[in-house]
């Protein structure tokens, strides 16, 4: 794969500059970035089928770029017949070239990519200035043949910023090419 280092310029060249002057930001370090990306996938027929799990996991580890982890349930929920040490999901935690060969991926191939698609949602933030959203099926991403998925699952992508306000992070993201809805 290829390296899609032009984001991390547009960053530097374009997005950085824009944020200072709307924020008035006087140090070039107070201006928000992105520090990682974490790609969950929450698979409830994992309880009991551990096979599902590893599938979906090498999946992810497609998709992402790099190996995938097994999330074990913590507790015990006896009205979800599940015992702690379970699989229950994986997820990848994306950081530097990976990150931003990822963000690429999403922002120009996959989010276009979808059906019906009028932009991601403005309310998705979480007061801090990260923004989390999520995809029906994994069979968006172009790693996916359809033919070897047996399980359509869809995940859930949070983006961590080092922003303190969510205007700052929307305003970030959306220098970085991220297809908001118009208001």
């Amino acid at each position: 794969m290829a390296d899609y280092i032009p984001l991390k310029e547009r960053y530097a060249e374009k997005v950085v500059p824009a944020l200072q002057k709307e924020f008035n930001y006087k140090n070039i370090n107070q201006v928000p970035k992105i520090e990682k990306i974490v790609v969950n996938m929450g698979i409830g027929e994992g309880s009991r089928n551990k096979g599902v799990v590893d599938k979906h996991a090498q999946e992810l580890t497609e998709i992402a770029g790099q190996k995938a982890i097994i999330i074990k349930a913590k507790k015990s929920v006896a009205n979800f017949k599940l015992r702690e040490g379970m699989p229950i999901g994986a997820k990848v935690t994306l950081r530097g070239k990976n990150m931003y060969n990822f963000l690429y991926k999403l922002i120009n191939i996959v989010l276009p990519k979808l059906r019906d698609f009028r932009g991601l949602s403005n309310n998705s933030f979480d007061g801090r200035g990260n923004y989390t959203f999520g995809l029906n099926e994994q069979l968006i991403f172009p790693e996916m043949r359809p033919d070897s998925v047996n399980r359509v699952q869809g995940m859930d992508i949070t983006i961590v910023t080092s922003a303190h306000t969510d205007e700052e992070s929307k305003e970030l993201l959306a220098n970085l090419g991220f297809p908001f809805k118009r208001d």
